[in-house]
C-alpha cells in the first residue's frame, strides 16, 4: 500500500502514536456515549410519556403504541447504515461520525420540545415519528462509522480489548439515561415525570450534542482510511456496491451473528426495565436504579471478554455467549416477577454473557472486510437486522406478555441464538488479522 499523502499522514500519525491513542479512544467513546444516550433515553422513558402522545384507557396499550414508534425508528437504520457508511468510505470515518451525532441530537431536542396529543392531536404523534425516523437514520450511520473507526485505530494484537471501549461508551450512554430517569423519579415522583419531567432527558441530550460536536471534530482520521485513499481514488457508489457483492459471504455472516444479539441486547439492555414496570409490577424508580447498577457491572466485565478474545480468539468468546443463551433464555425471561432484586439478578446474568458478544463485535465484524467497503459492509447488514429484529423486540415482549405468552418470545430468542452459534462455527478465526 502506498504511503499516505502529507496532510492525512500527519493527522493519522497523531492517532497512532502511543501517547495519543488513549485521547483518541476517549474522544471517540464520549461522542458515541452521547449518541447512544439520545437513542436509548426514548426506551427508558417510554412508560412515562406514552400517554402524552397516545390516548388509550389501558396503560399497556399506550406503551405499545410508544414502543411501535421506537420500532419505526429502526426502519431508517439500514438506510442510515448505507448513507453514512458510504460517507465513511468516501469522506472519512470522522466526518460520518460527526454528522450522524448531530442528527441524533437534533431528533432528541425535537422530542423534548414537542407539543402533546392533548395540545395538537395527531400532529404530536407525527412529530414524534419524524424525530425517531431522523434518529434511526443517524443511529444506523453511527454503527457503520464508529465500529470501523475503533477497529482501525486499535493495534491488531489488542483489537478485541480496544473494541470493548465501544460498548463501554454505549453502556455509559444507557446508564446516563437510566440514571437521570432514576434520579428524576426519586426527586420529582412518577406523576411529575408523566406530566412534564420526561422532557428533561431529551432536552439534556440535545444540548450534549454541542459537546459531542467538539469531540468528534477534533478526532484524527484513521491511518487505514488515509492510506487507502492515498493509494487509490475513493470508490464510486457503483464500485462500492460491487465491493459489497464481492464480500457477500461476510455480509451473510454478520446477518447470522446479529439476529439473536440484537434481540437479546434490546430486550435485556434497553427494554427490560419498561417491561418490568408495566407487565411485572416492579416499582418504576426501583427498576431504573436496577438498570443503572447492572449496566455498571456490565461495563466492568467487557474488557475481560476483549482480553480473552485477543488471547484465545473471537470464535470461542462468541460461542460462550451463544451456549449461555441457549441454556438460560427461558429461565431468565420467565423468572422475572415484581421483585426488583430478582430483576437485578437476572439482568446481571444476561448482560454479563451478552458482553461476550457485543464487547468484541466491532473487532470481529471489521476484520471480515477490506478497508474500501468496511464501514458499509458493517453498517448495511447489521442495521437491517437491527431494524427488523432489534427494534421490534420490546414491542413483541410486551405484547406477548399481555397474553401470558412470554414463553414464545423466549423460544424466539433460542432459535435466533442457535442460528448465531452455527454462523460462528462456519466463520474463520480473525484474531490478530491486519486490516487491509
Amino acid at each position: 500500500m502506498s504511503a499516505p499523502s502529507q496532510h492525512p499522514a500527519s493527522d493519522t500519525r497523531s492517532a497512532g502514536a502511543p501517547q495519543h491513542r488513549f485521547r483518541t479512544l476517549l474522544g471517540a467513546g464520549v461522542g458515541n456515549a452521547l449518541e447512544w444516550y439520545d437513542w436509548s433515553v426514548y426506551a427508558v422513558f417510554a412508560p412515562f410519556f406514552a400517554a402524552q402522545f397516545f390516548v388509550d384507557s389501558n396503560a399497556t396499550g399506550a406503551l405499545l403504541s410508544t414502543l411501535a414508534v421506537f420500532a419505526v425508528g429502526f426502519v431508517m437504520r439500514p438506510i442510515g447504515g448505507f448513507v453514512f457508511g458510504w460517507l465513511a468510505d468516501r469522506r472519512g470515518r470522522r466526518f460520518s461520525m460527526t454528522a450522524s451525532m448531530l442528527l441524533m441530537a437534533a431528533g432528541s431536542l425535537v422530542i423534548g420540545v414537542s407539543p402533546t396529543h392533548h395540545q395538537i392531536g395527531l400532529c404530536a404523534t407525527a412529530i414524534l415519528v419524524t424525530a425517531r425516523l431522523a434518529q434511526g437514520l443517524a443511529h444506523g450511520g453511527e454503527i457503520a462509522a464508529s465500529y470501523t473507526y475503533i477497529a482501525e485505530i486499535a493495534p491488531s494484537s489488542r483489537r478485541g480489548l480496544w473494541s470493548t471501549s465501544l460498548y463501554v461508551s454505549v453502556t455509559t450512554g444507557i446508564v446516563l439515561a437510566s440514571l437521570i430517569g432514576a434520579a428524576a423519579g426519586s426527586a420529582l415522583g412518577t406523576a411529575t415525570l408523566q406530566d412534564w419531567g420526561w422532557r428533561i432527558p431529551f432536552l439534556f441530550g440535545g444540548l450534549l450534542g454541542i459537546a459531542g460536536l467538539y469531540l468528534r471534530r477534533s478526532l484524527p482520521e484513521t491511518s487505514a482510511f488515509a492510506g487507502e485513499g492515498a493509494a487509490t481514488p475513493r470508490p464510486s457508489t457503483r464500485e462500492l456496491l460491487r465491493g459489497l457483492a464481492a464480500n457477500r459471504a461476510s455480509l451473510y455472516r454478520i446477518i447470522g451473528f446479529s439476529l439473536a444479539s440484537t434481540v437479546v441486547y434490546y430486550t435485556w439492555a434497553i427494554g427490560i426495565s419498561g417491561y418490568a414496570i408495566t407487565n411485572r409490577g416492579v416499582p418504576a424508580t426501583q427498576a431504573l436504579w436496577v438498570t443503572v447498577f447492572v449496566n455498571l457491572v456490565f461495563m466492568a466485565t467487557l474488557p475481560l471478554w476483549g482480553k480473552l478474545s485477543d488471547r484465545f480468539g473471537r470464535k470461542p468468546v462468541f460461542l460462550t455467549y451463544g451456549i449461555a443463551f441457549l441454556l438460560l433464555s427461558f429461565p431468565l425471561l420467565l423468572g422475572i416477577t415484581g421483585s426488583a432484586v430478582r430483576l437485578a439478578l437476572f439482568m446481571l446474568v444476561a448482560l454479563v454473557f451478552l458482553g461476550a458478544f457485543v464487547g468484541i463485535m466491532p473487532a470481529y465484524f471489521a476484520e471480515l472486510f477490506p478497508t474500501a467497503v468496511r464501514a458499509s459492509g458493517i453498517g448495511v447488514p447489521y442495521s437491517f437486522v437491527v431494524a427488523v429484529f432489534g427494534g421490534t423486540a420490546p414491542y413483541l415482549l410486551t405484547w406477548l406478555s399481555g397474553m401470558h405468552l412470554q414463553w414464545i418470545f423466549a423460544l424466539y430468542m433460542v432459535v435466533l441464538v442457535a442460528i448465531g452459534v452455527v454462523t460462528t462455527l462456519l466463520t474463520p478465526e480473525t484474531k490478530g488479522r491486519e486490516l487491509s
